[in-house]
C-alpha cells in the first residue's frame, strides 16, 4: 500500500507524457520499403508518389500514391488534416506541401496505382515534364476538384 502512494505520482507523470508526446501534430518520416498504404494496403516503395496526411490531433496517415490519398481525403470529407504533404517527383523521398505543388497528369509518368498522377514542387519543372511526356497540369484544388468526381 505505500509503495502505491509513492510510485502513483511517478506513474501518473509518466502517463501524462507519453498522452502529450503522442499528440503532436508533425509529419512521420515514410519507411519506403515496410510502410504500408493506409487506403490500398500496398507497401510504399516509389519514393517519387508517396504522400503523408496529418490530422489536427497528430495521427499520421501514409499513402503509397498521390491518389490514394485524394480517394481517402474523399471518403472521410468530415475529418480536416493539418499537414498534407507529397513527393516531389524531382526530389524523390522529400515531403513537400501539397497545396503549393503543381500536379501533371500524364500517361507518360507511371504512378503506383495507375491515375499517372504526379507532383512536382516547382511548377517550372512541373512545365519541362509536361513538354516531355504530355499531360494537363493541376493546381492543388483543382487536382482534388478532379478526383471528386
Amino acid at each position: 500500500m505505500m509503495i502505491a502512494r509513492v510510485l502513483k505520482p511517478y506513474v501518473v507523470m509518466i502517463l501524462l507524457v507519453i498522452l502529450t508526446g503522442s499528440c503532436k501534430v508533425e509529419p512521420k518520416p515514410i519507411a519506403y520499403g515496410s510502410d504500408n498504404c493506409h487506403f490500398c494496403r500496398m507497401t510504399i516503395v516509389d519514393r517519387q508518389h508517396a504522400a503523408e496526411l496529418v490530422t489536427d490531433k497528430g495521427k499520421v496517415f501514409k499513402f503509397d500514391a498521390v491518389e490514394c490519398m485524394l480517394n481517402h481525403v474523399n471518403n472521410v470529407n468530415h475529418q480536416s488534416f493539418a499537414i498534407i504533404l507529397v513527393n516531389g517527383y524531382t526530389r524523390p523521398g522529400e515531403l513537400i506541401d501539397a497545396s503549393g505543388a503543381t500536379y501533371l497528369i500524364s500517361e507518360g509518368i507511371p504512378s503506383p496505382m495507375g491515375a499517372f498522377l504526379t507532383a512536382f514542387e516547382d511548377t517550372a519543372e512541373a512545365r519541362e515534364a509536361q513538354l516531355i511526356h504530355g499531360g494537363h497540369l493541376y493546381a492543388w484544388q483543382e487536382i482534388k476538384n478532379h478526383f471528386e468526381n
